[in-house]
């Protein structure tokens, strides 16, 4: 005679209540907000809602936000990289300093960060004044763009990366160098593989902060269209002229496209993991 035994799922003391905050809190701050913006572009004719994406400002605006920040995201990709290994592995005068300075960008407001910017960079300013004898331009044009985009998305990089550094198992360097390998090879075949699905979280996350950035660039750029425009301004100026099916037009459009993004990084991110256990 076979005896069955009843097996009880044990859940945790308060989920349901916590589960029912988290979810108000996020329809609250997320869902609501967005889903209020996609029904009112939905009141838009196709149409016309293509024809206000499709403007030639528009793309326009499009291109300049999707490169500047993809090539400020692909510098931080790098940079962060090498700022999270000298931080993690070596010990040095003034390391607390800088390590504090990294997480300067999330504590100034970005205003504040493109009025800095703006003028150490201008033609009068420090380091305008000695680029500009190179012939080098960065404020008030697309590098300005991507300087303040830079400056903004470093720290995501860094403080994804240098714990990752931090935890790696030393003992298995020493067991690569112990076999023959050198740094390079100790760098590509053991700690690269494993800090790099840290360091494109960190890309994903700086490049999606970028791409509604406003404050930092609209001082350091010339907000020229079909230049230095990017869409967060263009939004802007839409609703500063009560174009609010325009505005939100554009904004469903480039939400789209962020999720799509974030999307594909997503799906990247599974394959590197799944690859790496296989």
């Amino acid at each position: 005679m076979q005896i069955r035994r009843r097996t009880h799922k044990v859940k945790l003391p308060g989920f349901g209540l916590t589960l029912g905050l988290s979810v108000t809190y996020m329809s609250l701050l997320i869902l609501i907000p967005l889903s209020a913006l996609i029904s009112h572009a939905a009141q838009l004719p196709f149409k016309e809602f293509f024809a206000i994406v499709m403007d030639e400002r528009v793309i326009a605006a499009f291109k300049v936000s999707f490169s500047a920040t993809f090539y400020a995201a692909l510098i931080n990709f790098f940079f962060g990289l090498i700022i999270a290994w000298v931080l993690a592995r070596y010990n040095f005068f003034g390391k607390r300093i800088i390590d504090a300075l990294i997480d300067l960008p999330f504590a100034i407001p970005t205003a504040v960060a493109g009025i800095s910017l703006a003028y150490v960079f201008s033609p009068h300013g420090f380091m305008g004044a000695i680029l500009g004898k190179f012939g080098v331009n960065i404020a008030f044009s697309r590098t300005g763009v991507i300087v303040a985009l830079v400056f903004i998305g470093i720290p995501f990089v860094v403080r994804t990366v240098q714990p990752v550094i931090e935890e790696l198992d030393k003992e298995v360097e020493e067991a690569a160098s112990c076999m023959g390998a050198n740094f390079y090879q100790i760098f590509c075949k053991v700690i690269f593989p494993a800090i790099f699905p840290a360091l494109l979280t960190g890309f994903a996350q700086a490049f999606a902060r970028g791409l509604g950035e406003y404050g930092s660039i609209i001082f350091i750029s010339s907000n020229m269209p079909y230049k230095t425009e990017i869409v967060p301004l263009l939004i802007v100026k839409k609703l500063l002229q009560f174009d609010y099916k325009g505005a939100s037009a554009i904004g469903v459009s480039m939400l789209v496209c962020a999720f799509v993004l974030l999307l594909l990084i997503n799906l990247l991110q599974v394959y590197t993991k799944r690859r790496r256990k296989n």
